[in-house]
């Protein structure tokens, strides 16, 4: 089976604890290293940076302060709580996140924290 090639894009929800940013750096830093991978995208405060075209390239991001992240309180990309409505009732914001993701050939979404 061919493998998809493409961007991903990392974002957080929920509460903002280490655990939540030791993921992301795990996430970020795997997604990196990635052949299928071309593209790692941060989420500025999660669904909500997708939603507004607000994303941060991750490979521009120091290594180093990258590594930071594990021991690093808070969530470094910022957090929401934002709900998405019942796409039966109002799909806009599934068509704009499937608009988000046409215009950067975003193949991988990763999304942590909440429930």
């Amino acid at each position: 089976m061919e493998q998809l090639k493409g961007a991903c894009i990392i974002g957080q929800s929920g509460g903002p604890t280490s655990v939540i940013n030791a993921s992301a750096q795990g996430v970020i830093q795997t997604a990196l290293a990635s052949p299928q991978i071309t593209r790692v995208l941060g989420a500025a405060h999660g669904i909500k940076g997708v939603l507004a075209d607000k994303l941060y390239d991750m490979g521009q991001e120091d290594p180093a302060q990258l590594d930071l992240l594990q021991y690093t309180p808070s969530s470094a990309l910022g957090s929401c709580r934002y709900k998405l409505a019942d796409p039966d009732q109002d799909d806009t914001d599934y068509r704009r996140i499937l608009e988000i993701f046409q215009k950067y050939d975003v193949r991988y979404f990763f999304y942590n924290g909440g429930n």
